[in-house]
């Protein structure tokens, strides 16, 4: 059955460009300093809501001009899931292709049509690259299913209503999932600094404390780095103490140690040539920075990249990791991704955004990873950084000087299986917010779909049919090309004058204390 056939009685499947097109008027900022602006970053992604402006005096670059009732839609591939209806005049990115207003069809019913996953998944073919634009001569083509307009807007208003609801459940999940990071970060914070095992702690005394505990580790440290050196006569160093000025007071039997007592070796990777690289396969993996997590898990599957045996022995020797080193990033943002090696492979190697830690047998390398997640202890290195436009770099003195919390042996061991039992609950609920989360746009998208297939609202008799509109948008537009060809629209567009706005555009923000008791509720 053809698509045509699909369609309600008093529909119309016609192309986009016999029912709109856009017009493009290309402005200054600074003549319109009282206008809101309107970036790709100011509208939120699938569900179309506007973020916030910029007032339009702070920009420098060439803007679009847009005017209420008008449909944005940005055509960079990474975008194309940002359609806007403002409902007031003002700037927006080049962008964004900008369809104006018309009495003829309902500018949020095409604003929806823009946004669905069909249109989209159209649009994402036309073109390759990293940042391609798609122009309108290849959207244009694209089969529109035209309703009659009474019908139009009872589409649009059935799509919002059902919208409306999804947007509750999307936020309270949202929430959730913000409560969830929260709980996260203060179970990491409760074991660095010893209140999650205090219960454990009273029960079980140590035999050891932490000062002795970190002599066996300096001894075993150096007596490691000896027997590698046998026969060189390079001089062993002592790592120096921590400075313990401004660090938290830890439980009796604890202390702050600097990373480099506890590690055997602690350096960054090298990356090779980009001809030395192999995407998908080859015979020594090679681990990016996007490879890490802020969960202490390594994910190869994110474009998995390797090297040769010759490149991994030879030129990136130094950067040789293990199963069990511990991985941090040291650029950024963000900063905080700290991920242990699996043993997936024998051996691994790191590129230079990358700094690993091989701690010594008496050092839990799962404490070390959950120290090094902390906010704190990320909070300090921060605070030592190098920035230099918005980039963070940490150098490997600020990684060997990183204050660790060293606990007696045994509780080390106890803290670990404290903080997996309680992540992997958090880590299982985080998996049913995303799978919800999820759920609610493939809902949204279920819902156009019926939409703009004539099932989601009931079909009228009386309402004009779709066939006598889009001959009524056809005798609009041509009249609106004959006043172009005047010269009278202005850069392609006749409009009225219209007042500049005093002050951008407010977000409303009410309803939210009914989503935060709905979400109490939920979780």
């Amino acid at each position: 059955m053809s698509m045509e056939n699909e369609l309600p009685g008093g529909w119309v499947r016609t192309t986009l460009e016999q029912v709109t097109a856009p017009v493009r008027i290309t402005v200054l900022p600074k003549e319109y300093p009282l206008l809101p602006y309107v970036g790709m970053e100011q509208v939120e992604a699938e569900t179309m809501k506007l973020l916030g402006t910029v007032p339009a005096n702070e920009l420098k670059s060439n803007a679009a001009r847009f005017w209420p009732g008008d449909v944005l839609y940005g055509r960079l591939r990474p975008y194309l899931n940002k359609v806007l209806r403002p409902d007031f005049e003002g700037l927006c990115s080049p962008e964004f292709l900008v369809f104006p207003q018309s009495i003829n069809i309902n500018s949020r019913y095409l604003q929806y049509f823009l946004n669905s996953w069909s249109f989209r998944d159209f649009a994402t073919h036309l073109n390759e690259g990293d940042r391609p634009r798609v122009d309108w001569d290849q959207l244009k083509i694209y089969k529109f299913p035209l309703a009659p307009l009474p019908e139009q807007r009872r589409i649009v208003a059935a799509i919002e209503q059902q919208f409306s609801r999804l947007d509750a459940a999307a936020t309270s999940l949202r929430h959730a999932r913000a409560k969830l990071k929260r709980q996260r970060a203060a179970i990491l914070k409760a074991a660095v600094e010893g209140t999650l095992t205090i219960d454990w702690r009273a029960q079980y005394p140590a035999s050891e404390t932490a000062e002795q505990l970190l002599q066996r580790i300096l001894h075993e440290r150096r007596a490691k780095w000896e027997g590698e050196q046998l026969g060189k006569k390079k001089a062993y160093k002592e790592p120096e103490p921590l400075d313990m000025e401004n660090l938290p007071e830890l439980p009796e039997g604890w202390m702050w140690t600097r990373a480099e007592q506890l590690c055997e070796f602690i350096t960054k990777g090298t990356t090779p040539a980009s001809e030395k690289l192999f995407r998908g396969t080859g015979e020594k993996p090679f681990i990016k920075v996007y490879n890490l997590t802020d969960r202490g898990l390594l994910d190869f599957t994110v474009n998995p990249t390797f090297v040769s045996e010759q490149t991994h022995s030879r030129e990136l020797a130094r950067s040789k990791v293990f199963p069990g080193d511990v991985l941090m990033n040291i650029v950024g943002p963000p900063l905080g991704k700290v991920s242990i090696v699996p043993n997936l492979y024998p051996e691994w190697n790191i590129n230079q955004a990358i700094a690993f830690f091989r701690p010594l047998p008496d050092y839990n390398r799962k404490l070390l990873c959950y120290s090094l997640l902390t906010e704190e202890i990320l909070s300090w290195a921060k605070s030592r950084a190098k920035a230099t436009a918005g980039q963070f770099n940490l150098t490997l003195e600020i990684c060997r000087d990183l204050p660790l919390p060293l606990p007696p042996l045994t509780e080390q061991q106890q803290i670990v299986s404290e903080v997996e039992a309680r992540l992997s609950i958090i880590a299982q609920t985080e998996l049913e917010v995303e799978a919800n989360l999820k759920r609610a746009e493939r809902l949204r998208q279920t819902i156009l779909a019926e939409a703009f297939a004539g099932r989601l609202v009931p079909q009228y008799p009386d309402d004009e049919p779709a066939s006598v509109l889009l001959e009524r948008i056809r005798q609009e537009r041509k009249e609106r090309d004959g006043v172009q060809k005047k010269g009278k629209a202005g850069n392609g567009r006749a409009r009225a004058a219209v007042k500049v706005p005093g002050a951008p555009v407010k977000i409303d923000m009410k309803g939210m204390e009914q989503v935060a008791l709905w979400e109490s509720a939920c979780f």
